[in-house]
Formats: C-alpha cells, structure tokens, sequence
C-alpha cells in the first residue's frame, strides 16, 4: 500500500521538476517570448483558482471524474508536445493539462491520508521531493535536443495517470457526504492576511517560471542551475523534518519571519545573479520561504477557522492559485522589458507581503478571543 502510494508521489513530483525546471527553457528556446511564456504558464494557477470555488460550491470528486481527469492528463500532455509551436494551441493544452492534473492529486491525497494515518502520511510524501530530486538530477544528462524534455513530459503523464488509476482500484476510498460545517472563512474581513499570503506566492512568480532562464542568461551553466534546484528541494526537505519546534511558537510571528527571510532571498539573487556560492545560499533559504511557510499558513488558518477542509481549499486556490497566476503574468512582462531587475521586484513584493502580514498581526492583538 505505502510503496504504491510513494511511487504515485514520485512520479507526480517529477512532472512538476520538469513542467517548472525544463519547460519555460525549452519555450524560450523555441523563440517564445517571456511574455507569452507568463501567460503559458498562468494557465496552470488560474485552474487551481476556480476548482476550489467548485468544491466550495458542491462539486464532488467522484471516482468516474477521477478517471476522465487521468485521461485528461494523458491526452492534454500528448497535446501540449504536439502544438509547442503554436501558442493558441499550447496555452489551451496546458489549461487542460493544469485540470487532469489539479484533480487528480486532492484525490490520491484522501487515500493517503485514509489509508495512512497522518502519522505515516510524510513519510510517503517525501517521496515526492525524492522524485522532483532525481529527475532534475537524471533528464539534465539527457538534454541532446532543445525539446528532449517534452518527451518525458508525456512519459511521466503516461506513469503517473497508470499509477493512479491502479491505486483508486486497489486502494478505493468511501465517497460518503462529509459532515456540512457552516462556512467561517470571511476573506474580506482577514484581507490583510490573504493579502499577505498572495503576495508571497506572486513573488515566487519569477522563481517558479524564469529562474532557469534567469541564471543561465548570468552565466550559469545549465547544469549548476539543476544542481541549484536540486539544493533547494535538499534544504525543504531539512525543514519539513525539522520544523516542528517553529509551529509550536507564535505562527503570525513565524510567518512574519518567512516573508522577510524571502525578501532576503529575492534580493541576493538580484544582487549576486552571478556568483554560485551566493546562489546556493538563497537557495539554502527555500527551507523558510516555501517549506516553512507553507506548515506554518497551513497551521494558522486551521486554527482561524472552524471550517478546516474549505481553508485548505481557499489557501490551495487564493494563495496558491491567484498569487501564482498573477506571479506569471507579472513576471513574464517585467522579464520581457526590465529582464535584471524580475528577482529586485520579487523582493519588493515579498517586503510588500510582510508589511500586510505585520497589520494583520497587530489587528488580531486587538480582536477578543485570539
């Protein structure tokens, strides 16, 4: 059971090393602008946006919507290598692509947890960066063509939508009605704070989408630049084993931490865009501004909010899905006109976010009960 579910994860894990790592070099490559490839890869995000409005409105994932999002996948990877050249083509292929995808993973998600228990759910997990780890490391041996990466593209798509099929018949869940819980989350009342959240993930538009580009443009070797990828992924996983102690503290005040620590982050790379050394130690950093960050949003709004599932649900599609949808946007222009100064804007957005984060504190001080 565990070691079907770590294969899903690893496997799933290395789409997203090559759909973010490869993909973007690949279209530039290809003469894409960066502009186009922001709305090419915003694609992704918005669909993220709209599925949790779905589920907050009713939608049910059923196993048959399960099956036709694997097929989906499949058929929308196959897609997205035939139509590269064409950006109509491609960016449609990559919104149903972002649906196979979005659907299938909060699906496994509930038989891991089911089957698992929340004891042993990490340990699985962790397969997920041992995948996105491996496959970064392996493909950039296999780079003989400029679009080599879109043949594993599909191959992984092809694995992974296998996997979980086999894993829905082996390892079915029960589809009963969860308990109706009234729904507490009042996003224009705790603006600031889902300001704040959105505000991060727009920042880590640039990382996400034109690092890649970014670093082999200064100089970069393509493969350092995998290695570097690589040793972001080492350091979250540090973190997600080590974070505990962080959680047990003031959460607003670890969050504060995490936006001015990626603040940091953001504005070395755009100092030291050349220098290797400073290069490893931002990306050293990734430990706080995504893995602890994450835990430590995740930890607060199920404190905030009696509806837990429907917060999970808002954070996936508001923080995750708006901020990385505009992050894309944002970056693809700012990198198209001003390419040297995509991580100084980062930076900006990021002290940005932690100004919103310090009112919403210092707001809640004042709220009775909290």
């Amino acid at each position: 059971m565990s070691i079907l579910l770590s294969v899903f994860y690893f496997f799933y894990f290395s789409i997203v090393a090559v759909y973010i790592i490869f993909i973007p070099k690949v279209l530039f490559t290809l003469h894409y602008t960066p502009q186009e490839i922001g709305v090419i890869f915003a694609a992704a995000p918005l669909v993220r946006l709209l599925l949790p409005l779905l589920f907050a409105k009713g939608f049910r994932l059923t196993s048959e919507r399960f099956n036709i999002a694997l097929i989906l996948m499949i058929v929308s990877s196959f897609a997205f290598c035939s139509f590269v050249d064409d950006f109509y083509k491609l960016l449609l292929s990559n919104i149903f692509l972002g649906m196979g995808i979005s659907l299938v993973l909060p699906y496994v998600e509930v038989i891991s947890l089911e089957k698992l228990g929340k004891e042993n759910y990490g340990k699985v997990r962790l397969f997920g960066s041992v995948g996105f780890v491996l496959v970064s490391l392996f493909l950039v041996r296999f780079l003989d063509t400029p679009t080599r990466p879109l043949d594993f593209l599909v191959g992984l798509n092809i694995i992974t939508a296998i996997v979980a099929f086999i894993i829905a018949k082996v390892l079915s869940h029960s589809e009963k009605k969860e308990e109706e819980i009234q729904n507490d989350i009042n996003v224009f009342k705790d603006w600031r704070l889902w300001m704040a959240l959105i505000l991060m993930q727009v920042s880590f538009g640039a990382f996400y989408n034109f690092f890649t580009i970014y670093a082999t443009a200064n100089g970069i070797s393509m493969d350092m630049t995998i290695k570097l990828w690589v040793f972001g992924v080492l350091a979250e996983i540090l973190m997600l084993y080590s974070q505990a102690r962080f959680l047990r503290k003031n959460l607003l005040l670890v969050l504060e931490i995490t936006f001015l620590v990626t603040t940091l982050r953001w504005f070395l790379v755009y100092l030291f865009a050349d220098n290797i050394y400073i290069l490893y130690f931002s990306q050293s950093l990734h430990a706080f501004s995504f893995a602890l960050f994450h835990s430590a949003a995740i930890a607060y709004l199920h404190h905030l909010y009696k509806n837990k599932a429907l917060a999970q649900q808002y954070f996936s599609g508001i923080t995750y899905g708006l901020g990385g949808f505009s992050g894309a946007l944002l970056s693809g222009v700012i990198y198209e006109h001003y390419p040297s100064y995509i991580f100084l804007s980062s930076a900006l957005l990021a002290l940005s976010g932690s100004v919103f984060m310090s009112i919403f504190k210092k707001e809640m001080g004042k709220r009775p009960n909290t």
